[in-house]
């Protein structure tokens, strides 16, 4: 192959043989470089004023992905941090043709050279422990739905799983024996196992129970009326159905699956955990990434410390005011 053969080849090995075969991706993170590629293609065709499927691996030129990168911010709206995601995605992607395309490697040299954008990274949100507890005792008791979706939030809650490892949990994965546990398939590939409270054990066991599915390891834990695994999006919805009042609109606060992750690493803070346990709690592969909800906790703190501090402290006793007329008081405010 050279830099005038068809890109379309070299874009559907990027994702069988790279993506899938060598760096071993999940299917979310598959499609979010689907996404990205996507885009570039499009916008690399319509700057050629071509079609996509006319573009040769020539046509990916460093100017090219430079204007698509301001394509994305100006036109498409994106902020900083998608811009940069978009960015890492393409990173990969030259990368990967810069060996096999041994004439483009001065091209897919500067490309991978692009800088990211630096950007305030976003706030961290999460609940306090009495809005956790009002929205677990406030949800529903009575039907199958109504089982399973307390148990997902309390899942949730409990071991911080993303919402994509909450829906690919199998019953195979569960010890719901003492100690309870639960493997979730995260990020990377990589597994980690997280112990169940007890209260979720029971939910679960019930849960798989009502459903007849106890003795299936490979039957999904948590499913939708028709009997499928649930989606990232049916679990968004889920969440969003029972716990959308809990939105903040004066901090900006959302409830979403993932608040619920921040949230138990928060109150794993709070209740003494040490740092290093949590973000194998959660998968972090980086100790940073965990760092930052001691952060939030710190802060949290310092806020409650500031609130609770007296407007002034008295070095001393304080003299006591004497007077017996007007003239007295009068001359006192004047000393002041």
């Amino acid at each position: 192959m050279n830099a005038n053969q068809p890109i379309g080849p070299l874009i559907q090995s990027f994702f069988i043989d790279h993506l899938v075969t060598v760096k071993g991706l999940r299917p979310t993170s598959v499609s979010s470089y689907r996404d990205t590629v996507r885009l570039l293609l499009g916008f690399v065709a319509k700057d050629n004023n071509s079609r996509i499927t006319r573009l040769t691996v020539g046509d990916m030129t460093f100017e090219r992905v430079v204007r698509f990168l301001r394509y994305l911010e100006d036109e498409r709206g994106n902020h900083v941090r998608t811009r940069n995601q978009r960015l890492a995605a393409v990173h990969t992607l030259f990368d990967y043709i810069a060996t096999r395309e041994p004439e483009m490697l001065g091209e897919c040299q500067r490309v991978t050279a692009i800088p990211m954008k630096r950007s305030a990274p976003a706030e961290t949100r999460y609940l306090e422990r009495d809005e956790t507890e009002t929205l677990l005792r406030g949800l529903p008791r009575h039907g199958t739905l109504a089982l399973r979706d307390r148990t997902l939030i309390l899942f949730l809650y409990n071991t911080g799983a993303r919402a994509q490892e909450a829906a690919d949990v199998r019953v195979g994965d569960l010890g719901l024996d003492t100690p309870a546990r639960v493997r979730l398939h995260g990020k990377g590939d990589k597994w980690r196992t997280c112990p169940l409270w007890q209260q979720t054990s029971r939910l679960l066991t019930q849960l798989l129970e009502v459903e007849g599915r106890l003795r299936a390891p490979d039957a999904h834990v948590f499913v939708s009326t028709t009997g499928t695994s649930l989606t990232r999006s049916g679990i968004y919805k889920i969440v969003r159905r029972h716990a959308g009042h809990l939105d903040d609109p004066r901090t900006g606060r959302r409830v979403s699956p993932h608040i619920f992750r921040h949230t138990a690493a928060v109150h794993l803070l709070e209740a003494g955990v040490e740092v290093n346990v949590i973000r194998g709690w959660l998968g972090h592969a980086d100790l940073s990434t965990t760092n930052r909800y001691a952060e939030i906790n710190t802060n949290t703190k310092l806020q409650a410390l500031r609130h609770t501090e007296p407007s002034t402290i008295s070095e001393g006793p304080r003299p006591r005011a004497v007077w017996r007329d007007d003239t007295a008081l009068l001359d006192w405010l004047r000393s002041l």
